[in-house]
């Protein structure tokens, strides 16, 4: 089976790689992702044996919460060979992106490294996704435009919350147990904001504040980003993409009816698609 032009992996993968020893800091990475907005980094390791470098495992802002802030760990002393997840989730640049979706969905994961035999080629994220989806013409999302109301059908009714109040480490150890990036923040029994693993990140390990210290509130994004649940899913992945945010409170009559996240998205593609996907494995 072909593909059409556009649609395979190697036309969305970013080819500049964040790379990083396995001897770097968990201070040093979210340092150099708060620098560089990035939300993952690949790890080299050296092969003593054959005297040879390679890239053995990823980073992400999920790693750093659920491995480093929710358990305590001290940052500093915390290593990339310490936390990285390996071996590699990869495919191969020319793979359909409905491919890419399915084994993010399956693996549970936000991104995918792009190799050839040994070759590491570039990474490709969920964002990604969301973008070739949303753009391409009698694709997954564009068979949603007549259907009534499309984002009551992708978001989230259980909506996970913290009060303002609680600390940082509170707010990783629930990201981690609940396997959650965000947790919507609540004064007063009111939703004002969001707190994201990117904000535990960037804002928290990267500045080498006390998650024990450090209350949520001062970390949330607030106001909160909403979109009203009669707009498309167009418009919700351009605010989100505007934004550079994953998550939306989806509102109806102004009031937070629910969650929609960018993993949402590709979940609903990923099961659309996976007799299409099974078919090519």
């Amino acid at each position: 089976m072909t593909t059409a032009p556009g649609q395979h992996v190697s036309d969305y993968m970013h080819r500049q790689l964040e790379v990083v020893p396995q001897d770097a800091s968990v201070l040093t990475v979210a340092t150099r992702m708060r620098a560089r907005s990035i939300g993952s980094v690949l790890i080299e390791t050296f092969d003593r044996p054959h005297n040879d470098c390679r890239i053995a495992g990823i980073v992400t802002e999920t790693d750093l919460v659920g491995k480093v802030l929710a358990p305590g760990r001290v940052p500093s002393r915390t290593s990339m060979a310490d936390i990285m997840s390996s071996p590699l989730i990869t495919i191969a640049p020319n793979r359909p992106m409905v491919d890419a979706s399915h084994l993010m969905e399956s693996k549970k994961v936000r991104h995918l490294v792009v190799t050839e035999g040994t070759d590491v080629l570039g990474v490709i994220s969920v964002r990604d996704l969301v973008r070739h989806f949303v753009d391409s013409d009698g694709g997954p999302v564009q068979a949603l435009t007549d259907v009534y109301r499309p984002l009551s059908v992708l978001m989230k009714t259980a909506i996970e919350t913290i009060g303002s109040d609680e600390t940082a480490l509170t707010a990783a150890q629930r990201m981690a147990d609940k396997h959650i990036g965000a947790l919507f923040v609540t004064e007063a029994d009111e939703l004002v904001g969001i707190v994201t693993e990117a904000d535990l990140v960037r804002k928290l390990l990267a500045y080498q504040l006390d998650p024990e210290a450090m209350r949520v509130g001062a970390l949330m994004n607030s106001p909160l980003l909403d979109i009203d649940i009669n707009r498309t899913i167009r418009d919700a992945s351009e605010r989100m993409a505007a934004q550079r945010v994953r998550h939306l409170a989806v509102t109806e009559h102004e009031k937070v009816v629910g969650v929609l996240s960018i993993r949402d998205l590709v979940k609903m593609v990923a099961i659309r698609d996976r007799p299409e996907f099974l078919r090519r494995t």
